[in-house]
This record gives C-alpha cells, sequence and structure tokens, in this order.
C-alpha cells in the first residue's frame, strides 16, 4: 500500500491518495484538485470514494471538482453532513479565502471496521477538534489518519465551531494513545509522527 501526501489549498493542508495495486482512496482533498487528479492520472489509478476526516473548510475545498471528475461517493460522519454546505459550520465565512460551499455527502461514515472497494480499515470517532472527526486505521499496515486531533507535537484547535479542549484530551489519551506505538499518524497539517513519539514528547498531551 502506498500513500500520498498531498499539501493542498491556501493554507497548504495534507490531503492523502491511498493506493493499493490500481484502486485509491482519496482523503481530505482541501484544495488545487487539479494536483489530486494529475497524480491520480500519472500513476494510472482508479479512486473509489473520498472520505472526509471533518469538514472544516481547508479539507473539503477541491471535494466538488474531485467527485464530479470521477463520479465516486464522499463520506463524512453524520455530526458534519450539514457543514458542507454551510460557510458558518466549516469555517470559511470567517476567513478572506471566501466561502466555501460543497454539495452534501453522499454517504455518512460509521465508526467500526469499513470496506470501500479493496479496501479494509476502521473509523475512530475523535472528537474535540470538531464534533464530527474520525481517524481511518489502516491496521495491518500500522498508521492512522488523524485529521486534525494528533499532530507531531501539537493537537487540533479547538476554537473553532464545535471545538471542545476536554474533548480532544479524551480523544487523544483514550483512542489515539491506545494504539500501538509504532503506529504512524498521517495528520492533516505537518510531517508524520508516531503514536509513541507523541506520547512520549507532545508538549500538549503525554501518555
Amino acid at each position: 500500500m502506498n500513500i500520498k501526501r498531498l499539501p493542498l489549498g491556501p493554507i497548504g493542508t495534507n490531503g492523502y491518495i491511498v493506493s493499493a495495486k490500481s484502486n485509491a482512496l482519496i482523503i481530505d482533498p482541501g484544495g488545487d484538485p487539479e494536483k489530486m487528479i494529475s497524480y491520480i492520472t500519472d500513476e494510472n489509478l482508479r479512486p473509489s470514494a473520498i472520505l472526509l476526516t471533518h469538514a472544516h473548510f481547508d479539507h473539503i475545498g477541491g471535494v466538488e471538482a474531485i467527485r464530479n471528475h470521477y463520479h465516486i461517493d464522499v463520506y463524512i460522519h453524520e455530526l458534519e453532513k450539514d457543514w458542507l454546505t454551510d460557510p458558518n459550520l466549516n469555517g470559511s465565512a470567517r476567513y478572506m479565502f471566501g466561502d466555501v460551499i460543497v454539495e452534501r455527502a453522499d454517504k455518512l461514515i460509521t465508526a467500526g471496521k469499513n470496506r470501500i472497494g479493496s479496501f479494509e480499515f476502521e473509523v475512530i470517532h475523535t472528537p474535540g477538534h470538531s464534533p464530527g472527526s474520525v481517524g481511518f486505521i489502516f491496521e495491518e499496515e500500522q498508521f492512522i489518519l488523524s485529521g486534525d486531533v494528533l499532530f507531531q507535537n501539537g493537537i487540533g484547535r479547538t476554537d473553532l465551531p464545535g471545538g471542545d479542549m476536554k474533548t480532544l484530551e479524551d480523544s487523544i489519551k483514550n483512542k489515539l494513545y491506545q494504539l500501538p506505538p509504532d503506529m504512524v499518524v498521517y495528520s492533516g497539517h505537518g510531517e508524520k509522527t508516531t503514536i509513541g513519539s507523541e506520547k512520549k514528547h507532545n508538549p500538549f498531551f503525554r501518555g
């Protein structure tokens, strides 16, 4: 399995393409859809779906262009199903980049084991940065796509709609930090890290 990280959109949010053979999943296409489309074309990949770790504007800006290009479904947690269409909820109304409005998701993500096409993964609900934040765990390959919950030596902000520090702490300590220490964390911003490294060195929460 291969993971391609692409900095996308006005603040360089990490978007990911997870691929195995010719199949692919797209995670958090935050903008610059032509970058993702170009990579997918160059690698001769066939996307199966768009998965969203959450619905803040910097993670969804490229959703519509990519969904329409490949005619694939968009998945989001039910607590943020209305955020895609509402700039006040997705946060874009607060910034000068312009309102981000995306059509509603096609399907809702549910916690637990999931299968899309040839991909099997586990979804965990990790609220705190936003109510519907989720992580996508690929257990066999030992990595998680964590969105904006946990970063290398950092954590997600909680001053946006639906954010809550106590809830974020609970998600990190009681869900993420319970994962194997060598599990790689691919975050919504910055470089990759591991669960073990963050438990030891994260200045906000240590395990």
